[in-house]
């Protein structure tokens, strides 16, 4: 897992850098990670109308991963610099639109796990924070059996995953709750 080392709550890592499982409490500073970052970095791919509809939308912090223990925040200090998990659940990417079965549970014999939500703070990217929180995923993802994983790229992000071993495997937008369209790419990594 690159230069951390996992302690029972706080996974430690070089640096001034510390990355631990999301909580509740965390919430509101998720939400500021992932609207920042998007304000930041956004407008770089997208449009206007874009990018406000991917921060009232996608800007939401997902629950059902903390809950389920697979998201985790990056601190510097005590402030939320960046954040980003993986799921066991159908859901394939970060947002306030529901489905009906995203709560399903993936099969790790036939489905990729899905890294979901990954946002840093525009002032602390290319640090090495979207790294370490990808590698905690896999690894934590292949601890429980998954073979693959899978995920929805802004086009912002594209060029790390890359850079992380991720292939491009389609073009996938995603149509969000108010009709607008953000082009994204389905990115796979075999692990």
């Amino acid at each position: 897992m690159g230069a951390c080392s996992v302690f029972p709550k706080t996974i430690a890592c070089v640096g001034t850098f510390q990355i631990q499982p999301a909580t509740t409490a965390d919430i509101d500073g998720i939400a500021r990670v992932m609207r920042e970052s998007l304000r930041k970095l956004g407008p770089a791919v997208y449009n206007e109308k874009q990018v406000n509809s991917s921060i009232a939308y996608v800007g939401q912090p997902d629950h059902q991963l903390i809950d389920d223990g697979t998201y985790f925040v990056v601190l510097d200090g005590s402030t939320i610099v960046g954040c980003g998990g993986w799921s066991r659940r159908k859901k394939p990417y970060s947002g306030s639109a529901h489905a009906s079965d995203d709560d399903a549970l993936l099969d790790p014999s036939r489905d990729a796990a899905h890294i979901r939500a990954m946002f840093v703070l525009p002032q602390f990217a290319r640090r090495g924070i979207g790294r370490q929180i990808l590698e905690l995923c896999e690894a934590r993802a292949a601890a429980e059996g998954f073979r693959r994983l899978q995920l929805v790229a802004l086009r912002s992000g594209e060029e790390m995953y890359r850079r992380c071993g991720y292939a491009p495997v389609a073009d996938d937008p995603v149509i969000l709750e108010d009709g607008v369209v953000l082009e994204c790419t389905l990115m796979e990594k075999k692990l």
